[in-house]
């Protein structure tokens, strides 16, 4: 899965290690999440999107897609 995050994080100024403190996640998930290695759970999504105030689907795109 493609991945916005990090334009969407570094546009707002936020390092990974605040944005991953901010969700209860680790620093690793957030690198992981931004490279594409790693698919969002749903409400991991959904957390993050409420922190962008954005869609989901702004943040990721499926590759089938």
């Amino acid at each position: 899965m493609q991945s916005n995050l990090s334009e969407y994080r570094k546009d707002r100024g936020i390092s990974q290690q605040a944005l991953a403190d901010l969700l209860g996640v680790s620093r690793q998930t957030i690198i992981s999440l931004e490279k594409g290695r790693y698919d969002p759970s749903l409400p991991l999504a959904f957390k993050l999107a409420a922190q962008f105030n954005c869609r989901i689907e702004d943040l990721f795109i499926p590759e089938d897609l």
